[in-house]
C-alpha cells in the first residue's frame, strides 16, 4: 500500500509532524511520499492521502485548504485522513480536539475518514505579526511524538484491514 502524507505549514512545524506521521506508517510496513501540499499535481499510485494543516486564527493552512479543493474527487476515491496542528498548549494531548469549521466542511466534502489535532509548535524568536506577539506568551512545542506514533499506527491498522478485506 502506497500513502502520500502531504501538509501545508508556515512554520515547519506541521512539516516536521507530517513527517513524523509518514516515519510512523513506514514503522509500520506502508510504503510512504511526503510532500509539500502546493508540490502536488495529480494522486496517481497513491491508495491513501493524509493531508495535513496548520491551524491559524481558526482556519487551516491555505496549500492544505487548496490541495483538497483541487483534488476532491480523486481525495473521494481512496481512504483520506486529516491532521491539524496548532494548539499552543497542552489541550491536544489532553483531550479530543474536534475540526475547526472549515476542515470539518473539508472533510465531508472529501468524506474523509478521520481527524485528529495535535499540539502546535511556535518559537520564541517567531518573525511577523501576531506569530510574534503570540510568541511572547506562547513560544514553546507542545506536539506529542508518542501521539502522533500512535495516530500513525492506528491508521495503518486500518488500512491493513482493508487490503485484507480486498476493499
Amino acid at each position: 500500500m502506497r500513502v502520500l502524507v502531504t501538509f501545508g505549514s508556515a512554520r515547519g512545524g506541521t512539516r516536521e509532524l507530517a513527517q513524523m506521521v509518514a516515519d510512523g506508517l513506514r514503522d509500520e510496513g506502508l510504503s510512504v511520499d511526503m510532500l509539500a501540499a502546493g508540490q502536488i499535481r495529480r494522486l496517481d499510485g497513491y491508495d491513501a492521502v493524509i493531508v495535513g494543516g496548520a491551524l491559524y486564527a481558526f482556519r487551516w493552512h491555505k496549500a492544505s485548504r487548496r490541495f483538497v479543493k483541487r483534488h476532491t474527487a480523486e481525495l473521494r476515491r481512496r481512504p483520506t485522513y486529516f491532521f491539524s496542528s496548532g494548539p499552543l498548549d497542552d489541550s491536544a494531548t489532553r483531550t479530543e480536539i474536534p475540526p475547526v469549521k472549515g476542515v470539518k466542511a473539508l472533510m465531508e466534502r472529501v468524506a474523509a475518514r478521520e481527524h485528529i489535532t495535535f499540539g502546535g509548535r511556535l518559537s520564541p524568536d517567531a518573525s511577523g505579526y501576531p506569530a510574534n506577539v503570540m510568541a511572547k506568551t506562547h513560544a514553546g512545542d507542545w506536539r506529542d511524538a508518542a501521539q502522533v506514533r500512535a495516530w500513525a499506527g492506528s491508521v495503518a491498522s486500518q488500512l491493513r484491514g482493508e487490503v485484507r478485506q480486498g476493499v
